[in-house]
């Protein structure tokens, strides 16, 4: 399309476009993309604590399995976790619907790559926090729960808040399982009009503007976060 070519008629069908797109779009990032992305970030974040633990662990059958978890997850696309989870387990036997494999792929993805970060943040916190706590007759659960925990959250606040972001992007592979999200709905209306390049745009342009209210929120969790400690 040459969009210097276009006449007064044809700018403002295009802006009908749009805005009949808009809404429809916007509604479905509040009621698919945002609760997607919120539900498997709970979940991978409880997976990448556990891993995170077997990580440090010194049992090495634990360490093990959390290392080969971390490195499928991380060597492999998540697009093609997706697809196996999807379309290749049903050919033994298990179906899921598209809703919760995109919780189970997501929460996986979510799992092994912030279960370094959790484990490079508990690494950070001085060992003689550990003995510290050891001495005055805390187990490794409450020291954990009452000490490091507490200063580890702080370290890993910044990279975690950039992993859910992140998430939030990459909702739209989901499409690709036939969940009802936003990108899902942005193909769906092109499909009907065959403006792709208009409303890829408006999404991508959705995308940003959620991501920088994100980015926004997680400055502002930064620095509440660093005027508490200094008091």
């Amino acid at each position: 399309m040459d969009l210097s070519n276009l006449s007064s008629q044809d700018w403002n069908n295009l802006l009908t476009i749009a805005k009949d797109a808009f809404l429809p779009m916007v509604k479905t990032a509040i009621e698919g993309t945002i609760p997607l992305a919120i539900i498997t970030f709970f979940f991978g974040l409880i997976l990448a604590f556990i891993t995170a633990l077997f990580r440090l662990s010194s049992n090495k059958i634990l360490n093990g399995i959390a290392r080969v978890y971390i490195s499928i997850i991380r060597g492999t696309p998540l697009l093609v976790q997706l697809f196996i989870i999807f379309y290749g387990l049903p050919s033994l036997g298990v179906t899921i619907s598209p809703y919760i494999s995109a919780i189970i792929g997501f929460s996986l993805s979510v799992g092994a790559y912030a279960s370094e970060i959790i484990r490079g943040a508990i690494s950070s916190i001085d060992k003689g926090q550990w003995e510290a706590a050891y001495s005055m007759g805390m187990t490794y659960g409450q020291t954990l729960k009452r000490i490091i925990i507490p200063q580890a959250a702080r370290v890993s606040l910044p990279p975690l808040s950039n992993t859910f972001i992140s998430l939030v992007k990459d909702t739209s592979l989901a499409s690709l399982i036939l969940v009802t999200e936003m990108f899902h709905t942005a193909q769906q209306i092109a499909a009907v009009n065959y403006k792709f390049l208009l409303i890829y745009s408006e999404a991508g342009l959705i995308y940003w503007v959620i991501c920088f209210i994100l980015s926004i929120i997680q400055h502002s969790l930064e620095r509440r976060v660093e005027r508490f400690i200094a008091k």
